[in-house]
């Protein structure tokens, strides 16, 4: 069974969340250090928030996508930091004329 720690991006949807996992491999060519990312749909009835650090394991497709399963939650972010960085919606006038 594969297992994955990763960043926690996205939680709009019920039950699921996206994962994202950051990787660095050394590049054949050059050896220069690259960054990788891949985001994975998991399920969650854990219930995470944004940017929450999580333990996440293979398991049984839930749905077309969803084939990982959030078992642990290894570091909670703190809500005020949540609420603090959430943008500010401002309302724009209609400028024609």
């Amino acid at each position: 069974m594969k297992k994955f720690v990763g960043l926690v991006v996205s939680n709009k949807n019920k039950n699921t969340a996206i994962v994202e996992v950051t990787r660095f491999l050394v590049h054949p060519l050059y050896e220069k250090r690259v960054k990788r990312t891949k985001r994975y749909p998991t399920h969650d009835e854990v219930g995470v928030n944004l940017g929450d650090k999580v333990l996440f394991a293979e398991s049984r497709p839930y749905s077309k996508t969803k084939r990982w399963k959030i078992v642990q939650v290894l570091v909670a972010r703190p809500l005020e930091k949540q609420k603090a960085e959430m943008p500010k919606v401002q309302k724009k006038g209609n400028k024609r004329k």
